[in-house]
Parts: structure tokens; C-alpha cells; sequence
């Protein structure tokens, strides 16, 4: 802690199931795209930080992955991240939006009652519903949560995400920054890289392939006006290794070129991005590749 100066600073954890807009409302609250977004469920695997310093307050921000049943080792350890959120917070963001059933994650929400930590319920995509059911919506959350705050909003047309951080600062504790006012997240550039490419994979690929896909970093270096990326993408099996690939490595092309671009724009600078593609066997249930690619194993 930096402790120069006392003023409201704390762990805002968001959690929520899968696709209701977690990552928007995150990359919102901060102002930056820390967090991949796209149409597909699991889009988030990791616990992802982002850090928000004003004149007297520090948010720290973590969007976890959604809430799901875990059918392989790799999204047990995805869980561990959701599980971590409920014990460290000062505030719970309870994300859901106004289709989604909560019956989904009652364990979480009961595991959230009981944890006393000051809640928030988040109702994302308000644009899609209509005032009446907006009402009966907040109802039937003030009965399942009725210690929690209630806020709607609409992330994606950044409608009323000023109300949750006022909700949010009017909760936050006490105390000394966690981290330097200049901060933005704990990650280093390599996780980003990685990011980025798998949000390119989960949009220009369907069914199984999104899904069997990790990205390593095997090289970052950077230069005064360009950085250069060497990455390489294992999948589980040798038939999605030429999937991936494409005909004549047309899809690995186009991977390529769009994660490169959105490099070029996160970083405002030249990116050289080389992309190779390996089989890791069944990496999904392999403890030590999971290591490897930052997945806390018991």
C-alpha cells in the first residue's frame, strides 16, 4: 500500500452467469477494454483487475468467469476464480440481466447471503425490457437479495453505469490505495496479447474450436516503435489443428490480422504478430499445462 493519504479504496468482485454482460459493464466501469466481450459463453477464463483511482477513492475491479457446472479440470479451476471472489471482496457486483432465470446460480446467491459482504445487484440490458417488468424484475431481487442495492442499467449503451459507481463509492470502506494512483490492472502485456487472440478465435469460430483453444506467449519484445509478438495456439486435438488453420492458412491469416490490428490500437503503436498453432493432448484436463497457462491447481 502506498498509504500516503486516507480515502475510500476497496475489492469490487464481479460475478454473474455466463452472458449476461459482466465484461461490459467491467470494461465501462473503467473506462478501458481490459476485458474481452463476445456473444459466446466461457468468453472470460481468468480473474481480470482493473483500477480506478479518483482524488480520495481507489476501486479495484475484478471480472471473474460466469458461473457454470464444471465438466473438466480446466473450468474447475475457472470456478476457483468465482469461489475467490466470494471471500476476498469488500462489495459484491451481482450481475444479471432482465431474461436470465437466477435458479442458475443459487448455490452463489445463497453462498452470497451468508457471506455478509455489501452487495449490489446489477440488472444489465434494461433497453430490452419494458418499464413494467423492470419493476417486477427489481421486486423479485429485493426478495432474493434483500440486503442488496439494486441498480439497472444498461452497459452496452452506457445507461445509468454512473449509478453503479455511485452505488459502489457510497459502499466502499475506508483506507490506503492497494496500488499506484497510475494503475490500470495487475496483468502484464503478455496476458492482454493473449486475450486478444482468443477473442478472435471466439468470433471467427464455432462449436468445439473456441473451446479447445489456449494462447501462449512465447515471445514480447518491445521496441521504441514496434513490439514484437510470437504466439503460439495449442488446441486439444491434431483435427482442430488444421481447422484452425484453414485452407491455405486462410483462417490463421485472418485471426491474425484482426487480433494484430486491435494490438496495434490497445498499445497505439506497430505490432509484428506472428501466430503458430501446436497439439497439446486433452490440455483442458492436463494440471500442469494448466499451470502453465495461469489456472491454479490444487
Amino acid at each position: 500500500m502506498n498509504g500516503e493519504k486516507i480515502h475510500k479504496s476497496g475489492f469490487v468482485n464481479i460475478i454473474g452467469n455466463p452472458n449476461v454482460g459482466k465484461s461490459t459493464l467491467m470494461n465501462a466501469l473503467v473506462g478501458e477494454r481490459l476485458s474481452i466481450i463476445t456473444a459466446k459463453a466461457q468468453t472470460t477464463r481468468h480473474r481480470i483487475m482493473g483500477i480506478v483511482s479518483g482524488e480520495d477513492f481507489q476501486i479495484v475491479y475484478s471480472d471473474t468467469p460466469g458461473i457454470l457446472k464444471p465438466a473438466y479440470k480446466l473450468q474447475a479451476s475457472m470456478m476457483k476464480f468465482v469461489s475467490g471472489a466470494l471471500t476476498d471482496a469488500d462489495i459484491i457486483l451481482y450481475v444479471t440481466d432482465t431474461v436470465e432465470q437466477s435458479d442458475r446460480s443459487a448455490t452463489v446467491l445463497e453462498n452470497i447471503r451468508q457471506s455478509g459482504i455489501p452487495t449490489v445487484v446489477v440488472i444489465n440490458k434494461i433497453d430490452l425490457s419494458t418499464p413494467e417488468a423492470l419493476e417486477r424484475l427489481t421486486e423479485k431481487w429485493h426478495a432474493e437479495l434483500p440486503a442488496a442495492r439494486i441498480v439497472p442499467v444498461s452497459a452496452k449503451e452506457r445507461f445509468n453505469v454512473e449509478g453503479v459507481f455511485r452505488t459502489i463509492l457510497d459502499l466502499l470502506p475506508e483506507g490506503p490505495s492497494y496500488y499506484p494512483d497510475d494503475t490500470l490492472t495487475d496483468k502484464p502485456m503478455r496476458f492482454f496479447a493473449s486475450e486478444i487472440i482468443r477473442e478472435k478465435i471466439l468470433r471467427f469460430y464455432d462449436k468445439e474450436i473456441p473451446y479447445c483453444c489456449e494462447i501462449g506467449i512465447e515471445s514480447y519484445k518491445e521496441e521504441p516503435t514496434i513490439d514484437r509478438i510470437v504466439a503460439i495456439i495449442y488446441v486439444a486435438r491434431e483435427s482442430q489443428k488444421g481447422i484452425l488453420i484453414g485452407r491455405g492458412g486462410s483462417m490463421l491469416k485472418k485471426v491474425g490480422q484482426a487480433a494484430r490490428e486491435d494490438l496495434e490500437k490497445f498499445l497505439d503503436k506497430k505490432v509484428f504478430l506472428q501466430l503458430l498453432v501446436k497439439v497439446s493432448d486433452d490440455w483442458r484436463n492436463n494440471e500442469r499445462k494448466l499451470r502453465e497457462f495461469g489456472y491454479e491447481q490444487e
